[in-house]
């Protein structure tokens, strides 16, 4: 097999890859076991992607396989099999059916899928031209994505959640949620929320500050006049079918990693809007009292338009009882206030899988045995009045409970030497973010994504704890595996192909 036909060959699967995430609970995944609920469809092509990589590897077609923050990965990994060492040593009882290495084995997976999302992304992004490439076809997925969730939101609101919930579960281990929130092709509505913030706003942001096509196309073609819509129009669409899930925390990590990423990379943009506000009301500019008028009146008019889709957007979002609960709770213990809007669970998980890490700080527990230590450290408060711990405690349950926090699984499994190297995997992709803000063009783009996608992964983490996410590592990759490109001989974070 030649080496063009082998790149041809990546390029399609990577293609595959990008597309099909969108999928994120396939139902006929082989290999998952029936109570597996992280089953993304674009395993299947990244499967067969990667012997292709390694084979380009090989060849030394890849320019840059090592990135400095693979190596603080791999320091990671070593601790965390470390941490699980120790944590058989302290041979937990087994729980529900479920013992130690059945959790550790489990967690492994699922840290290994997570890193193939990563070293993948890395290793198909070498230049500009596959940075383009990838987001092509990323936002392809994305358009998919929006148009069924489109057709949940109006059946859900027509009497069709039936013939919706059947559709769904063609392809998902679950159909719809009971109320009327969108999840597209994700397995509910967070986990839709937390792709568009993750996979899919970073670059239409970047887009949006840095004034910059990622979607060109050959001028001679049709769609070359239409280009410079698709990304604004797409910016809208994914905002809108964020706020359809009615997804708490998709909004804030939206709203915070896009006060984040305005921060560092946004002036220009400032100073670029403020310059044309100005000159709407610049007596000197205006040749008539039409032309005043026109001028004057296209930024009144502006106004009033961002004013009037942010307070729709706040009373769309406000007449949901499950938003509006922050508002209207008359809790003044922060307990209670947790239980009353909703977030009793999460917080008692958390609270309880600290226990592990006060017993052992320096080690942690190993990897997925963190639910060993939540049911009996369950805090008094959570313990009644709460529907879901009730289920879950009742001897008729056969879960497995889980921290549902990042950072409190990290800390309780793999210890304070685990979750040290983790923060210094996302200094170093901030790092590499902050460098590319030196460049121009290209570079800054990338580098105002990777800031909104490194901040939406980090607060992301505040809710989710799964390592397999691959929204958790694939736009980190891609900028990862791209900055090099752009970088200084002396700045770039990557050795030569060893092989």
């Amino acid at each position: 097999m030649s080496r063009i036909s082998l790149a041809s060959l990546s390029r399609f699967l990577w293609a595959l890859v990008l597309v099909t995430l969108p999928v994120t609970s396939f139902r006929y995944l082989p290999f998952m076991g029936a109570g597996t609920t992280v089953r993304p469809l674009a395993l299947i092509p990244l499967a067969l992607l990667l012997p292709v990589l390694m084979v380009q590897l090989k060849r030394g077609e890849i320019e840059r396989p090592w990135p400095r923050a693979l190596t603080v990965l791999l320091a990671f990994v070593l601790a965390a099999l470390a941490a699980t060492a120790f944590g058989a040593t302290l041979a937990p009882v087994e729980l529900r059916g479920v013992d130690f290495f059945d959790r550790a084995l489990r967690a492994g997976i699922t840290l290994v899928i997570g890193l193939m999302f990563f070293v993948v992304a890395v290793w198909m992004n070498q230049s500009e031209r596959d940075v383009k490439f990838s987001v092509k076809w990323l936002l392809a997925g994305l358009v998919v994505h929006l148009i069924w969730g489109a057709i949940q939101f109006v059946g859900l609101n027509t009497g069709h959640r039936q013939e919706l919930v059947k559709i769904q579960q063609l392809f998902s281990v679950r159909g719809l949620v009971k109320n009327k929130r969108i999840s597209g092709f994700a397995y509910e509505p967070s986990w839709l929320a937390g792709q568009i913030v993750t996979l899919y706003l970073p670059w239409l942001m970047a887009a949006l500050l840095m004034r910059f096509r990622a979607l060109d196309s050959e001028k001679r073609a049709v769609v070359y006049r239409l280009s410079p819509f698709v990304e604004p129009l797409l910016l809208v669409a994914a905002l809108t079918a964020l706020l359809m899930t009615y997804s708490r925390s998709g909004l804030a990590v939206a709203v915070l990693a896009g006060a984040v990423t305005f921060m560092l990379v946004g002036g220009g943009m400032v100073r670029a809007f403020g310059g044309w506000v100005r000159a709407g009301f610049d007596r000197q500019r205006w040749t008539s009292k039409m032309a005043a008028l026109q001028a004057a009146g296209s930024r009144i008019l502006m106004a009033v338009l961002a004013v009037a889709i942010l307070g729709a957007a706040g009373l769309f979002l406000a007449d949901k009882g499950y938003i509006a609960a922050f508002f209207k709770s008359d809790k003044t213990n922060l307990f209670d206030y947790a239980v009353d809007v909703y977030l009793g669970p999460r917080l008692a998980y958390a609270t309880a899988a600290l226990t592990a890490f006060q017993e052992y700080p320096l080690t942690g527990v190993g990897l997925g045995a963190s639910g060993f230590w939540i049911y009996p450290n369950m805090p008094n408060w959570v313990l009644a009045g709460v529907p879901e711990i009730s289920e879950q405690l009742s001897p008729l349950s056969n879960l497995y409970p889980n921290p549902k926090n990042l950072y409190v699984r990290l800390l309780a499994e793999t210890g304070l030497a685990g979750f040290a190297l983790f923060l210094a995997f996302y200094l170093t992709v901030l790092a590499e973010a902050l460098s590319l803000l030196r460049g121009s063009g290209t570079a800054r783009w990338l580098a105002a994504a990777g800031i909104f996608a490194l901040a939406a992964v980090m607060l992301q983490g505040i809710s989710q704890d799964s390592f397999a996410m691959p929204e958790m590592w694939l736009t980190l990759g891609i900028l990862i595996g791209a900055a090099g490109a752009f970088l200084p001989p002396a700045s770039q974070s990557a050795t030569r192909n060893p092989y």
